[in-house]
């Protein structure tokens, strides 16, 4: 409810990274490091919906998921040369440093 909140994804998924099966958090990175925040939170609610995962999945391009108002030049550039070595960071560092098992999941609060 705050507008000085911040919020921060990491991945930790439980099986192999691949392309194919990071469409969805290669999305959500991607629109983390190109867009506004009065665009992000919308375009957020719609990738973590079942079905654009899976059509993403299939092969949907991430352009069709755009909310308007959205850079989606600068986003589809993002997302299309975003390598998968960040996502096996952060899982890395979920699992050597917070201690988390494959694809367990947690929420992590820095606040008063």
């Amino acid at each position: 409810t705050s507008s000085h909140t911040r919020v921060g994804i990491l991945n930790n998924p439980s099986s192999k990274i691949k392309e194919d099966n990071t469409a969805v958090a290669r999305g959500i990175l991607a629109a983390f490091l190109t867009q506004n925040n009065s665009n992000l939170k919308s375009f957020l609610s719609k990738l973590s919906k079942e079905e654009t995962a899976k059509s993403l999945s299939a092969g949907t391009k991430i352009v069709k998921f755009l909310i308007p108002g959205m850079d989606g030049d600068t986003l589809e550039k993002k997302y299309n040369t975003l390598g998968l070595d960040l996502i096996k960071t952060q899982q890395m560092f979920c699992q050597e440093v917070l201690k988390l098992l494959p694809g367990q999941m947690a929420v992590i609060s820095n606040g008063r």
